[in-house]
C-alpha cells in the first residue's frame, strides 16, 4: 500500500463522518418509530432528505470518494458492452433451452437405465 493511500485512509475526519452517518440514520430509525402517529408522507419524505445527508457526508469520505469513482468506472463500461440484438438473443435462448432439453433427456436416460440394472441385481 503506497503511503499516499494509508494517509488517506487514517484521516480522523473520516472517523467522525462516518460517525455522523450513522447517527443519521440511527435518528431516522428512532425517528421514524417515535412519529409514527404522523402521515407516513411527512416520515417517508424526512427519510428521502435524512438520507441524502448521509449520503452526501459519506460521499466526502475516502472510502465515499473511492466509491463513487468505482460507480462511475462501472457505468463506462457498461456503456462500452456490445449488447446483442434481439434475433441474437432470441436464438441463443434457443440453444440454451435446447441443450438443456437434450441433457435432461440423457440424464433421464441414464437415471433410468441405471435404475433399472440396480433393481435387476437387487431382485
Amino acid at each position: 500500500m503506497s503511503a499516499n493511500t494509508e494517509a488517506q485512509s487514517s484521516n480522523p475526519l473520516d472517523i467522525l463522518k462516518w460517525i455522523v452517518v450513522v447517527g443519521l440514520v440511527g435518528g431516522l430509525a428512532v425517528g421514524n418509530a417515535y412519529f409514527s402517529g404522523e402521515s407516513v408522507l411527512y416520515r417517508a419524505l424526512a427519510a428521502v432528505a435524512i438520507l441524502v445527508l448521509a449520503g452526501f457526508v459519506a460521499l466526502q469520505t475516502v472510502k465515499g470518494r473511492a466509491f463513487a469513482d468505482l460507480i462511475r468506472e462501472a457505468r463506462g463500461e457498461l456503456r462500452r458492452v456490445v449488447w446483442p440484438t434481439r434475433p441474437e438473443a432470441t436464438q441463443t435462448t434457443m440453444i440454451v433451452i435446447g441443450v438443456t432439453l437434450v441433457m435432461a433427456l440423457l440424464m433421464w436416460g441414464l437415471d433410468s437405465l441405471i435404475g433399472w440394472g440396480v433393481s435387476s441385481v437387487i431382485g
